[in-house]
């Protein structure tokens, strides 16, 4: 029996108005400071105008890139909480699939804005096998201290050997697909966030994405034995913020782009792969053609990487050694270099830079689950 199995950051799929911008300008969208604003009731009003104008437009196509996985199982980084799943399920997905993903689970994590990790899930798989949710685990109340992950680095950024290891969550969700146990692990690491005196935003902040990587290490050996994980059936899924290659951009669209692999020296991913302990699925794909987000600070810093993926515990690798994932990519704004022979056909009113269907691309893979 089989499975397609996917993993989507949504972009802000929020029940909310954020008014942070008012008083960060960090957090202001680029549209309102072209005006003049007078009190910050008039901003709230500006800015629930702007977020509405652009989200029935955003939200089909983050529908459509959803339908195009054809996941059974789809997990996903960016949801506010359950009302804005089933809000946004009922009112755009249900048009495009139907009845689909009627089972939703999401948890409140430690993310200041609120944006959480959850999943969805269908009753069935295509085939017909019964998809049965079993239970889910929160793990965002660990700390560095318990987990002995507290370090000199980390002191630098200012944190605690108290505080909260991971910046969102590691949701740990048991199925049974067929009757077959599978464990799916849901994290969306720390953001790069932006330059330093000189330091690459990654580099800065590394330090907290190895910690929350070494705590999913953690909690899957504590789960399933060190010595026996590595037989088990379980996978991580998810936003990492993080990539161990990439694909630098140089060029333009008049002369013609140039895409230039790079390996990276650090990782977080290094953690989770290093020992063979899992197997990045997207990493069967050719090299150039793995990334799913585009990264632009202006014309001197592009390039594609991986952030999001579907790592396999070796046992379902090996039971799934032909399995390659799809990634689906008709929703990323005409902003986004495509390398040679990529391009797609993008979904009715993508625009340069917005509206998309996300920054990031989904990943969806199908994959055998044998007993």
């Amino acid at each position: 029996m089989s499975l397609r199995l996917a993993t989507f950051n949504v972009e802000n799929l929020m029940r909310r108005f954020d008014y942070s911008g008012y008083r960060n300008q960090l957090n202001q969208d680029r549209v309102l400071s072209l005006y003049e604003i007078k009190d910050e009731q008039e901003y709230r009003i500006l800015e629930q105008a702007r977020e509405m104008a652009g989200a029935d437009d955003t939200r089909q196509q983050t529908a459509l890139a959803i339908a195009a996985t054809r996941a059974d199982i789809i997990c996903l980084q960016e949801v506010d909480n359950i009302e804005s799943l089933n809000a946004f399920e009922y009112g755009y997905l249900f048009k495009m699939v139907g009845q689909g993903y009627r089972q939703k689970y999401t948890t409140a994590g430690n993310d200041s804005r609120g944006i959480d990790v959850g999943i969805m899930m269908r009753e069935q798989t295509a085939d017909g096998q019964l998809i049965e949710f079993v239970r889910m685990t929160s793990h965002a109340h660990h700390t560095f201290e318990e987990f002995g992950l507290y370090s000199p680095e980390l002191g630098e950024l200012g944190e605690k050997p108290y505080e909260r290891i991971f910046r969102r969550d590691c949701l740990e969700i048991d199925v049974k697909i067929g009757g077959v146990p599978l464990t799916i692990y849901i994290v969306h690491q720390k953001s790069m966030g932006s330059p330093r005196n000189g330091i690459s935003g990654r580099d800065i902040t590394m330090p907290v994405r190895i910690a929350e990587a070494s705590a999913t290490r953690r909690i899957i050996e504590d789960r399933f034995g060190k010595d026996h994980a590595s037989n088990k059936r379980w996978v991580i899924c998810g936003d990492f913020n993080d990539y161990y290659e990439r694909l630098v951009i140089t060029g333009d669209q008049f002369s013609g782009y140039a895409f230039e692999p790079v390996v990276e020296s650090q990782s977080s991913l290094n953690v989770l792969l290093r020992d063979g302990f899992a197997e990045n699925l997207v990493a069967r794909r050719p090299e150039i053609d793995r990334w799913t987000l585009f990264h632009s600070r202006g014309p001197e810093e592009r390039h594609l990487c991986q952030l999001d993926y579907i790592l396999a515990s070796p046992l379902l690798a090996r039971q799934n050694s032909k399995a390659i994932p799809e990634i689906i990519r008709n929703g990323q704004p005409y902003r986004t270099p495509f390398p040679p022979g990529q391009d797609v056909n993008r979904y009715p009113r993508i625009g340069w830079d917005r509206p998309k269907a996300s920054d990031h691309c989904p990943v969806a893979v199908k994959l055998d689950i044998l007993s």
